[in-house]
């Protein structure tokens, strides 16, 4: 690796697991170390696909003391991935932190992109939503400022697209159909996945869809609300 060390941002499946490039393979396989979310999980796409590579836990929860680790390895010239469970790595992921520090400590170090799959261009790409300008929320809040991105929601006349877990996607519903009553939603889940689906409808409509089927309130949602032509 390049004796000024190397971070390479390196985006993996959000499913299925062919749906990683041959770069990001080859990455892997000539780092020095992968930090990853969660080890285990990402251990399963490595012997998927024959790798035997050092790994090494980095999360949501991790210490400045992870942080420092990373700095340090990066200082002696190594070459380092980063990797979340599924996606692109920094994107609505605690990653961006790391990488600010990165940015801000070590400007010799080289923070190179590995691009791939990421929920919200995937959703949108098969949405027939417009894409060329969208406003992209991440996860909503649980508490504070909730209210005030659903007004933000009803203002804009871009696309929006966010990401809900299935313990609070009926109650975005709920919301949804008091501020973009009559706006067209579309619901993404279990992308690349088996059961990989799409729904399409008003709010309200979408509420009495998973009523219907409770059994199908599970697995990974991305929320998107159409906007203007």
């Amino acid at each position: 690796m390049d004796e000024k060390g190397k971070l390479y941002i390196v985006a993996t499946p959000i499913g299925n697991l062919e749906d990683i490039t041959l770069r990001a393979l080859r990455i892997l396989k000539e780092v020095d170390v992968i930090f990853c979310e969660d080890t285990r999980t990402t251990r399963v796409l490595l012997e998927r696909h024959g790798i035997n590579a050092k790994t090494r836990s980095y999360h949501a929860h991790s210490s400045a003391i992870k942080e420092d680790e990373i700095v340090a390895v990066l200082r002696e010239g190594k070459g380092v991935a980063l990797v979340s469970d599924a996606g692109t790595p920094t994107i609505s992921d605690p990653g961006v932190k790391l990488v600010a520090r990165i940015r801000e400590e070590l400007p010799e170090v080289a923070v190179v992109p590995i691009p791939g799959a990421a929920a919200v261009t995937a959703a949108l790409s098969a949405s027939g939503f417009p894409s060329s300008d969208f406003l992209f929320l991440g996860f909503l809040p649980h508490k504070k400022g909730r209210q005030t991105l659903f007004g933000e929601i009803a203002e804009t006349s871009r696309t929006v697209v966010f990401y809900e877990s299935p313990h609070r996607i009926m109650k975005t519903l709920e919301s949804l159909a008091k501020v973009v009553p009559t706006r067209r939603v579309a619901i993404a889940r279990e992308l690349t996945k088996i059961h990989e689906e799409f729904r399409f409808g008003t709010p309200e409509e979408l509420m009495a869809s998973f009523t219907a089927r409770p059994d199908s309130v599970r697995g990974e949602f991305v929320v998107l609300i159409s906007g203007s032509y």
